[in-house]
C-alpha cells in the first residue's frame, strides 16, 4: 500500500469503511431498485428540463429502452451566465408528474443548500455537480437528509479530494453516497475532459460506496459516448448516467453530447450483452407505469 493510500484510508474513515469490494446497496426511490447489488442501474435524461413535452417524451423513449433512473436538472451551473440556467423550482412540478407517471426514481442537482430542503422532498435523488464537490456548506447540508446523493467528482480533483469530499456528507450522518466519474480536465482538447476508469476500478477496491459512470460528461460528444458506456460497465461500473434528448439538436444545453432515443435504444441493447458476458444484469422496475408519448411539440412552455 502507498503512502497516499495510508493517508486517504486514516482520514475517509467513513467513505472507506466495510469490506472494500463489496457494496453498500443504495434503494432508489420506492421503485424497487438498489445501486450496488450487482445489477447495472442506468440513469438516462436531458442535462436541463426545458418544457413540459420535451421532458416527458424523452421520459417515455428512456423508459422504453430500459432506464429506471429519470435526470433531468432544473438548476443549472452554466460556465456563461447568458446559457440557459434551468426552470428553477417552477420546475419541480414536472419532476413529480414525471416519476408518478413512468415509476422511475428522479435525479436532478442543486447548487447550494438553500435548495436542499426543497429538492429533498421532491427528487428521489440529488446530484452534486463537479463545480460544487467541495462546496463544504452544501456537503454539510446534505449530511442532514437521507436523500441518496450522487457526488460527482471535480474538474481536476484527486481521488483522495474526491472521497474527503464524500467524508462529509457521510459524517453528517447521510450514509446514501454515490461516487459518480464524469471525467477530469487534462492538457487533451479533442474531448471535454477525459474519463478516469482506472479510478472506477480503484474505487471498486477501495471503497464499499457505489460508483457511478458519466460518459457522457466524460467525452462531450455523442459518438463517443456508447464507447465509454460499454468501457465503464467493464471496469465494474454500478451505474451509468447518460444524457438523452428528443431533439439534441435542438437542445438548450449539452446536445452534442446528448445521444437521440434510436441510439439510446441501441446502447441499451449492447449493456445488456456485456451484462450477460461478465454475469450481471440490467436492473429493471418492479413497478409498472405507463406514459403516453405526445406526437406534437407543446406549443405552452413551462
Amino acid at each position: 500500500m502507498s503512502i497516499v493510500e495510508e493517508k486517504v484510508l486514516s482520514e475517509a474513515r467513513l467513505a472507506l469503511r466495510g469490506i472494500p469490494g463489496q457494496r453498500s446497496p443504495i434503494s432508489l426511490g420506492d421503485t424497487g431498485v438498489k445501486i450496488g447489488d450487482g445489477t447495472l442501474v442506468v440513469v438516462a435524461g436531458p442535462c436541463a428540463v426545458e418544457d413540459r413535452v420535451q421532458f416527458f417524451e424523452t421520459a417515455a423513449a428512456v423508459k422504453e429502452a430500459g432506464a429506471v433512473g429519470l435526470r433531468g436538472a432544473l438548476f443549472k451551473p452554466r460556465t456563461s451566465p447568458y446559457s440557459f440556467q434551468g426552470l428553477g423550482e417552477k420546475g419541480l412540478a414536472l419532476l413529480i408528474e414525471a416519476r408518478e407517471r413512468t415509476g422511475m426514481f428522479v435525479v436532478t442537482e442543486v447548487l447550494s443548500s438553500a435548495e436542499v430542503p426543497l429538492v429533498a422532498e421532491v427528487s428521489d435523488v440529488i446530484q452534486v455537480g463537479s463545480r460544487n464537490m467541495q462546496n463544504f456548506p452544501l456537503l454539510r447540508t446534505l449530511g442532514a437528509v437521507s436523500c441518496p446523493v450522487i457526488l460527482k467528482r471535480g474538474l481536476a480533483s484527486t481521488i483522495e479530494e474526491w472521497l474527503l469530499a464524500a467524508e462529509y456528507i457521510l459524517a453528517g450522518g447521510n450514509q446514501n453516497v454515490i461516487l459518480c466519474e464524469r471525467g477530469i480536465r487534462t492538457y487533451e482538447k479533442m474531448t471535454r475532459n477525459t474519463l478516469d476508469l482506472g479510478a472506477v476500478a480503484l474505487l471498486q477496491k477501495l471503497s464499499s460506496l457505489p460508483v457511478m459512470t458519466d460518459p457522457s460528461h466524460a467525452c462531450g460528444r455523442r459518438d463517443l459516448v456508447p464507447d465509454l458506456a460499454r468501457a465503464a460497465l467493464a471496469a465494474g461500473s454500478d451505474d451509468l448516467m447518460i444524457e438523452v434528448h428528443v431533439h439534441p439538436e435542438d437542445a438548450l444545453s449539452d446536445g452534442e453530447q446528448s445521444l437521440n432515443p434510436k441510439e439510446f435504444m441501441v446502447l441499451m441493447q449492447e449493456l445488456r450483452q456485456i451484462a450477460a458476458a461478465l454475469g450481471r444484469r440490467i436492473a429493471t422496475l418492479d413497478r409498472i407505469a405507463t406514459l403516453e408519448r405526445s406526437e406534437t411539440r407543446d406549443p405552452y412552455r413551462v
